[in-house]
C-alpha cells in the first residue's frame, strides 16, 4: 500500500468515525475559502461588485447553511498566514464541506506574501487545506479558479496555466469532489462571445454607477449578472459531485 492510498484511506475511516457522531438533525455547513472572486462585498455604496460566494447560500433551503470567508487578495498563501483559515478549521464539525477555489493571487510573482508556485507552494498548500479539512471530520471540495475576460485578437486566452491543471491533478490524486469552475467559465464566456461577455464583469459607462466615475474596465472581477451566473455552475457542479446536498437545493 504507497503512502497516498494510505493517507486517504486512513482520513475516510478518522472521518467515518466522527461522522458516527453526527446528530441527526445537524445543519450541515458549507464553509467558502478563496479570494475576490468568491467573497463578500458591500451592499451600500452604489457597488455593483459581487462575488459568486455572495449569493451560493440563496440556492440552499433549511438543513444547509454558507458560511463564506473569502477575502479580496488573498491566496492559499496568504489566507493562512493572515489567520483567516485557523478560524474556519476551529468551526469545522464532523459532516460539514469546505469549497476551496484560489489562484487568482497565488500567480502574482511580485507579491512574495501572496505567491504561491503552482507546483510547489500552491499544491502543497491545497492538500494542507485538505488534511486538516478531514482532521475535523469535514469533507473538502476544490474548485478551479474562475477564467478572467482576456481576449486577444478575439480569442479568449488561459491566464491560469498549470493553476488550474494542479487543482484537477490534486483532486483526482487525493479523490476530492471537483468543481471545475475555470473549465464551465471558459465555456460561458465563449457562449456569450467578446462583447457580450462584459455583462458578466464590470464594464461601465461613466457615471453609470457613482463610485466609477471614469467608468469601468474590470476582466476578473464579477458583475451581479456574473456572480448569478458562475454561481448557477456551481450548483451544476454540486449535483454532479456532491449528490447528497442536492436534496437540500430550493426548486
Amino acid at each position: 500500500m504507497n503512502n497516498k492510498i494510505g493517507f486517504i484511506l486512513s482520513f475516510v475511516a478518522i472521518a467515518g468515525l466522527l461522522l458516527s457522531f453526527v446528530p441527526k438533525n445537524h445543519e450541515i455547513t458549507i464553509f467558502m475559502i478563496g479570494d475576490s472572486t468568491m467573497a463578500n462585498k458591500p451592499y451600500t455604496g452604489h457597488n455593483p461588485e459581487k462575488g459568486w460566494g455572495q449569493v451560493f447560500g440563496l440556492y440552499f433551503k433549511e438543513g444547509v447553511r454558507v458560511e463564506n470567508h473569502a477575502l479580496n487578495g488573498r491566496s492559499t498563501k496568504s489566507f493562512r498566514d493572515e489567520g483567516h483559515w485557523d478560524k474556519v478549521f476551529q468551526s469545522i464539525h464532523p459532516g460539514d464541506y469546505v469549497i476551496i477555489e484560489f489562484g487568482h493571487n497565488d500567480q502574482k510573482s511580485k507579491s512574495p506574501e501572496r505567491y504561491a508556485a503552482p507546483d510547489t507552494g500552491y499544491r502543497d498548500n491545497l492538500i494542507r487545506y485538505i488534511e486538516e479539512t478531514y482532521e475535523k471530520g469535514g469533507k473538502p471540495v476544490l474548485a478551479t479558479p474562475i477564467s478572467r475576460r482576456s481576449y486577444e485578437n478575439g480569442t479568449l486566452v488561459d491566464t491560469h496555466g498549470r493553476y488550474s491543471e494542479v487543482v484537477r491533478e490534486v483532486a483526482e490524486e487525493y479523490n476530492i469532489p471537483l468543481f471545475d469552475l475555470h473549465k464551465k467559465t471558459v465555456e460561458v464566456i465563449e457562449q456569450f462571445g467578446e462583447e457580450k461577455s462584459k455583462e458578466l464583469f464590470l464594464h461601465y459607462r461613466p457615471g453609470d454607477y457613482e463610485r466609477f466615475e471614469d467608468g469601468k474596465e474590470d476582466n476578473t472581477h464579477l458583475s451581479p449578472t456574473g456572480a448569478f451566473k458562475v454561481c448557477d455552475l456551481a450548483v451544476a457542479e454540486l449535483k454532479r459531485e456532491l449528490p447528497e446536498l442536492v436534496m437540500f437545493l430550493k426548486d
